[in-house]
């Protein structure tokens, strides 16, 4: 329990100093023309933290997302992102539920208050991944043919299979993590050509948080009450 303590501070440590190292780089050392808004430093360490307490099962993640939730949108209505910007309205609404399914689930272990995860079939797994792909697919079609998204079919790939994966975690499935990990590869791609070098950061190392929220949720057991 204790190497996992270290573990966590580490982890946590490593991702914040990665946004801050990002932001100084693009900010004093590229073109101005490459220069970001401290709200997207700000939206990037509120980010980490949410993901690294998501990853340990910590309720707290929510304190944070709540947060990073605001600073975010607000980062994607000035890159006309339509599909980001209302999935963090759905973010928003849904957390508040969150809160209290979590709590629900709330067990001890050791001197942590932890959540105890439930776990989805293969089967089911697949079949939520097929109909993800399908409503992605529909939605980048409606993006690029009645808006002016500047990436439709990328903002519907990172959209739709989120919207998945957030009901998942807030119903406390540990198979969330699959999804979240593919939403922030395609992410890293997504804010990598807006050119918002924070944003990029912050995906990347949510890519990493995502394997060791699964390994991590795995450890936690599983209870299907």
């Amino acid at each position: 329990m204790q190497r996992n303590k270290v573990f966590d501070y580490s982890f946590l440590a490593l991702g914040l100093l990665i946004q801050v190292v990002t932001f100084t780089i693009t900010n004093h050392l590229l073109p101005p023309a490459s220069s970001l808004s401290p709200i997207s430093l700000i939206s990037g360490l509120l980010g980490i933290c949410s993901v690294c307490l998501c990853a340990q099962g910590n309720i707290l993640t929510y304190v944070f997302g709540f947060a990073q939730v605001l600073t975010y949108s607000y980062l994607c209505w000035t890159q006309r992102f339509y599909g980001e910007l209302a999935i963090n309205a759905y973010y928003f609404g849904t957390m508040i539920y969150g809160v209290y399914a979590w709590r629900k689930r709330l067990a001890v272990s050791g001197e942590r208050l932890e959540v105890r995860p439930r776990a989805l079939s293969w089967r089911t797994l697949v079949l939520i991944a097929v109909l993800t792909l399908v409503g992605s697919w529909l939605t980048g079609l409606g993006l690029s043919a009645w808006t002016d998204d500047t990436q439709p079919y990328l903002d519907a790939f990172t959209t739709i299979p989120a919207l998945v994966a957030q009901v998942l975690m807030i119903l406390v499935y540990r198979e969330h993590w699959f999804l979240w990990l593919a939403v922030d590869i395609l992410s890293v791609v997504l804010w990598l050509r807006a050119g918002d070098y924070c944003m990029t950061a912050q995906y990347a190392f949510w890519c990493a948080n995502c394997l060791y929220g699964l390994h991590r949720w795995r450890s936690l057991g599983i209870s299907n009450e």
